[in-house]
C-alpha cells in the first residue's frame, strides 16, 4: 500500500476542460489560434515600446510589463492544455505540476500589482498632472514595476511552500485543466485548513488591497475629468475607464470567487469557466483594451506598418 501511494504521489491525471473526443480537435484549433494571437499581440506590443523612444514613459513601461506578464501566463497554461487535447496520455508529475502551479501565481499575482500600480499612474497623471513629472520619477517607475514582480515571486513562494506539505493519498484525478491549488488541495489527504487559512489571509488581502488602489484611482479620475465639464474629455474618460475596469473587473472577479471564497468539490465545472476568464480570455483581451485604443500605440505601430511595407 506504501508503494502505491508513493506512485500516486508522483503523478497526477490532468482530466481537462473535456473528455469527449469529438470537441477535442476543435477546442484544439480554437485555444491555438487564441494563444498565436495573445502572445503575437503582448510581445509585439514589448517590441513596439522597445523600438520607439516616443514610448519610453512610465505608462508603456508599466504596459509593456502587463505585456509581458500575460505572455507568462497564457504559456503557462495554453500550451499544456493544447497538448492534452491530443495525448492519450494525459498524466503529469508531481514536480511538472509544482512547477506550473508556482509559474501560474507568479504571473496572476505579478499581474494584480502592476494593474494597481496602472492605475494609480494613471491618477497621478490626470489628477496631479504638474507633480506628476516631479512625483512619477523613472526610478519610482523602475521600482514599482520590480516590486511588483518580488511581490509575485514572494506570494508564490508563499503559498508553493505549504503545498508541500500535502500528501496524496485518496485521489491522483485532477478535474481541472492545469495544476492550480484548489483542485490540489480538494485531493489531498492531509488536513488542508491552514492552507485553505493561508490562501484566504494572502489572497484575500492583496485581491482587496489592489481592487480598492484600482477603483480610488478611477474613481478620482472620473471626478477630476468632470470638475472640467468638458465634453469631449468626458466621453473619452468615461471610455477609457469603462474600459480598463471592465477588464479588471473580469481579471479579479473570478480570483476573488476562487481564491477568497473557494467553493465546494461539486463546483469544478465553474471553476474552471472563471478559470479560463482569467488565463486565457484577459490575456487575449488586454493589448486591444490597453495598448490597441491608444492614439500614440496606433500612430507608432503605423509608423512601423509603413517602414516595414
Amino acid at each position: 500500500m506504501e508503494k502505491e501511494n508513493a506512485t500516486l504521489l508522483r503523478e497526477f491525471v490532468l482530466i481537462g476542460l473535456t473528455d469527449r473526443q469529438e470537441l477535442k480537435i476543435s477546442l484544439f484549433l480554437l485555444f491555438l489560434v487564441v494563444y498565436l494571437i495573445t502572445m503575437m499581440g503582448n510581445l509585439g506590443l514589448i517590441a513596439l515600446f522597445w523600438n520607439d523612444p516616443h514610448l519610453h514613459t512610465p505608462m508603456y513601461l508599466f504596459l509593456g510589463c502587463l505585456a509581458f506578464v500575460d505572455a507568462w501566463l497564457s504559456s503557462t497554461v495554453i500550451p499544456k492544455m493544447l497538448v492534452s487535447f491530443l495525448a492519450k496520455n494525459k498524466i503529469i508529475t508531481l514536480s511538472e505540476c509544482l512547477i506550473q502551479c508556482f509559474s501560474f501565481l507568479i504571473s496572476a499575482n505579478t499581474e494584480c500589482f502592476i494593474l494597481a500600480t496602472m492605475a494609480y499612474d494613471r491618477y497621478l497623471a490626470i489628477c496631479h498632472p504638474l507633480f506628476y513629472p516631479v512625483i512619477m520619477t523613472s526610478r519610482l517607475c523602475i521600482q514599482l514595476s520590480v516590486w511588483s514582480f518580488v511581490g509575485g515571486h514572494l506570494l508564490a513562494l508563499i503559498h508553493e511552500g505549504f503545498l508541500f506539505r500535502l500528501t496524496f493519498c485518496k485521489s491522483n484525478i485532477i478535474n481541472h485543466f492545469y495544476c492550480d491549488i484548489i483542485p490540489l488541495l480538494k485531493i489531498s489527504c492531509t488536513d488542508t485548513s491552514v492552507n485553505f487559512l493561508v490562501l484566504f489571509i494572502f489572497s484575500g488581502s492583496i485581491q482587496v488591497f489592489t481592487i480598492l488602489t484600482v477603483l480610488i484611482s478611477y474613481t478620482s479620475i472620473l471626478f477630476t475629468v468632470l470638475k472640467k465639464k468638458s465634453e469631449k474629455g468626458i466621453r473619452k474618460a468615461f471610455s477609457t475607464c469603462g474600459a480598463h475596469l471592465f477588464s479588471v473587473s473580469l481579471y479579479f472577479g473570478p480570483l476573488l470567487f476562487m481564491y477568497v471564497h473557494p467553493r465546494s468539490p461539486q463546483a469544478d465545472d465553474q471553476d474552471m469557466i472563471e478559470s479560463l476568464i482569467y488565463t486565457v480570455i484577459i490575456p487575449l483581451l488586454n493589448p486591444f483594451i490597453y495598448s490597441l485604443r491608444n492614439k500614440k500605440v496606433i500612430d507608432s505601430l503605423t509608423k512601423v506598418l509603413k517602414v516595414k511595407c
